[in-house]
């Protein structure tokens, strides 16, 4: 398994101050990540795939198969997390310095731009290297306590929030990526696993999302956004073929209910899927330690 070192590239411009603040950063960073058996990065190369529902049903499905799982929220501008969990609005502890994760209803621990915001329409505004900041004081400054699996969800693309996470993450067991059947979020895609591969990390997995329609009357499967290609696709990126994921009329429904299709519908289709999908991550990057 790759290890890929922390990013220390402009260090020599900071003044010895900056320097120390920076090493105590790390070191903190490597003591609560230290108790964390699997650390799991979700991406996608653009929006509205549907990254965050399956990086919020991920992190149930460990949950519910016994994995003490956490979830951290990356995505700065789109804090969706919270309220897929159902802990909307809920405040973050400080307790020695250290943030304390929010802990769903079903014990997720979570933590997430969106509980530090006054309100969901606060726009936030800022720059790469305000972003990163808030990033790694998330990583370096949560007290994670003992946990099986941490789901970190990153915002779409290339930029700054995800290079941050996998070169700050110590030793990142899988990066798993989230497309549709779609030629441009397949494109896209290409790009995230050229970087992730730039950074010496090989364990990724696919995951194809909204791969076919289950009509709620019939039963019927359509492929509305193309023919499914997922296997194709992941077999030609030399990466791991995880599974795919219908498009149901369940998934924005459990959503409003504060809820995951995981957990409001856990007989339905794609539950079972995410199950099947636990498993082969299990299988692919996990199980082999």
């Amino acid at each position: 398994m790759a290890n890929n070192g922390h990013g220390h590239h402009g260090a020599a411009n900071l003044t010895p101050e900056q320097q120390k603040q920076m090493i105590e950063q790390e070191l903190r960073l490597f003591e609560h990540m230290k108790n964390i058996k699997y650390k799991i990065a979700v991406m996608s190369g653009k929006g509205g795939v549907g990254k965050s529902t399956v990086a919020a049903n991920l992190a149930e499905a460990f949950q519910k198969k016994g994995l003490l799982t956490g979830i951290l929220d990356a995505d700065i501008h789109g804090p969706n997390i919270p309220k897929m969990l159902g802990v909307e609005g809920k405040d973050v502890m400080i307790e020695h310095g250290e943030m304390i994760p929010v802990m769903s209803n079903n014990g997720i621990k979570v933590m997430s731009m969106g509980f530090l915001i006054d309100s969901q329409d606060t726009p936030i505004i800022w720059r790469g290297p305000q972003k990163s900041g808030s990033i790694k004081q998330f990583m370096a400054d949560t007290a994670w306590g003992d946990l099986d699996v941490l789901i970190i969800d990153n915002p779409p693309g290339t930029g700054d929030e995800p290079l941050t996470v996998l070169q700050s993450l110590p030793n990142v067991d899988a990066v798993i990526m989230v497309t549709t059947p779609n030629s441009l979020s397949q494109e896209d895609v290409l790009k995230c696993v050229g970087m992730v591969k730039m950074l010496n990390i090989e364990d990724i997995g696919l995951i194809e999302n909204m791969s076919y329609y289950v009509c709620p009357h019939c039963g019927e499967k359509t492929n509305i956004f193309g023919e499914s290609q997922g296997e194709k696709f992941a077999n030609d990126m030399g990466v791991v073929y995880l599974g795919n994921l219908p498009l149901t009329e369940q998934v924005p429904e459990s959503a409003n209910q504060d809820s995951t299709m995981v957990n409001s519908y856990a007989d339905s289709e794609v539950s079972q899927k995410f199950s099947e999908i636990i498993d082969n991550i299990k299988l692919a990057f996990l199980d082999d330690e």
